[in-house]
């Protein structure tokens, strides 16, 4: 009878909210996780750069070290949450070649080089995990990874980043301005000193890229996501949002589709401000929640809801993992593996076909309308809806709400639209989703 481990070592990399979040877990559920387990788990270190930072008591100091190299050599399980690319790499990397299994919530260094750290593991014979990576405690990996993968999966999309989210909805419900909606997500937490990540698009295009990868079995590198953050969108854009009968979120698309125009079948894969139908289920999603929205051919449509972000849910899911990683560690078996099999290429951004809402500001004069919707039409753009409001004296502002098309043809329609002489100026231009 093989004999199994009465305990199993675990190492943890960072201490910050969710490193310490990670700790109190460890630390006062481990008779429930030895439990479910099967040995227990004993937390021998965590890495730090600095030992002397001031840190939630429940981190017991004599833990801490600075030597995260010979913290990884001594662990069974190791727990990076110290985020950014190296030392987390290479440290990774190392635990890997150990033979420890690692849980890792380190979405930026996934969407940049999870390969290597995919077959790596693979290699070594060891699990990789990373459920937190991507919308906090929301199980959507594990559902996208593990339980649909007899499924056949259409579409990905959802609201992945919680600052944004918060932010467009403050905007919304408050008529604050971007810069203000910002300054209490920052207040409160949900965005950090330095927001570019979250509100130019950068972390919700590297969950974006890690999502397509699973969804479409298919390596989605993060140079390859479009991406469209929010600092360009402004109160009236949020206003017309709301008079047309949307909510403006930031999304994450990633869809298996057809490049019309070369007859190449592929995944595209973007993030950018988009108005979701108010009867839509992602556009009930507020505050700093996430919601991810999947479309597959056997299970139809589902839909992921719930903390994005923060200390807790973020070591919730890294604890799922935890338990996982190191059950196996006690009875055998593996988790998943990478699965890239089906090479599907990333199509260009301007592949995509939706439709779309463009606001203009033209001349109030007979006539401008034709021209603009002439332009429309040269280029195959269908136009669904129009609305005119009054503006200053002498210019009318236009709400044009076209049919789905291409974003090759939207491009070209919004060029040619802008060398009118009648229009003053192309407002904005934004994706509408759902029907």
């Amino acid at each position: 009878m093989t004999s199994h481990p009465a305990s199993l070592r675990v190492a943890v990399l960072g201490a910050g909210t969710v490193g310490t979040e990670v700790v109190r877990l460890l630390v006062t559920q481990a008779d429930d996780l030895a439990s479910r387990v099967g040995a227990k788990l004993e937390l021998v270190g965590v890495g730090v750069r600095d030992l002397h930072a001031e840190r939630d008591p429940v981190v017991d100091p004599s833990l801490l070290t600075t030597d995260a190299r010979a913290l990884v050599d001594r662990a069974d399980v190791v727990i990076e949450v110290m985020g950014g690319i190296e030392p987390a790499r290479e440290l990774i990397l190392r635990a890997i070649r150990n033979g420890a299994g690692v849980v890792t919530a380190n979405k930026a260094l996934l969407a940049e080089d999870g390969p290597t750290l995919y077959a790596a593991a693979e290699a070594a014979g060891v699990d990789l995990y990373f459920e937190a990576a991507v919308a906090g405690a929301i199980p959507v990996v594990r559902a996208v990874r593990e339980s649909l993968a007899g499924d056949h999966v259409h579409r990905v999309l959802g609201i992945v980043n919680g600052t944004t989210n918060y932010v467009l909805g403050k905007m919304a419900t408050e008529g604050l301005d971007l810069e203000r909606a910002v300054e209490e997500a920052q207040a409160l937490g949900y965005a950090e000193a330095d927001p570019t990540a979250d509100v130019e698009g950068y972390d919700a295009a590297a969950k974006a890229a890690i999502l397509a990868s699973l969804a479409f079995h298919s390596r989605v590198p993060l140079d390859a996501v479009g991406r469209t953050g929010i600092t360009g969108v402004t109160g009236a854009d949020v206003v017309w949002a709301e008079r047309t009968g949307h909510v403006l979120k930031l999304l994450a698309v990633a869809e298996r589709t057809v490049d019309e125009l070369t007859g190449t079948q592929g995944v595209l894969v973007g993030v950018q401000p988009t108005l979701v139908p108010a009867s839509h289920p992602l556009a009930a999603v507020t505050g700093s929640f996430n919601a991810v929205f999947v479309e597959t051919a056997a299970a139809g449509q589902l839909m992921f809801l719930g903390r994005g972000a923060g200390g807790a849910p973020t070591a919730s899911a890294v604890l799922g993992d935890v338990v996982s990683v190191a059950r196996h560690r006690v009875v055998g078996g593996r988790g998943p593996v990478e699965s890239s099999y089906a090479g599907l290429p990333v199509l260009p951004a301007d592949a995509a076909r939706a439709r779309f809402q463009l606001r203009l500001d033209v001349a109030d004069r007979p006539g401008v309308l034709a021209q603009v919707a002439a332009a429309h039409a040269e280029h195959g753009v269908s136009i669904e809806a129009v609305r005119q409001a009054p503006s200053d004296e002498g210019v009318a502002h236009l709400v044009i709400t076209t049919h789905t098309t291409s974003e090759r043809a939207l491009r070209a329609t919004v060029e040619a639209i802008g060398r009118l002489a009648a229009v003053r100026k192309v407002v904005s231009v934004l994706r509408v989703e759902g029907a």
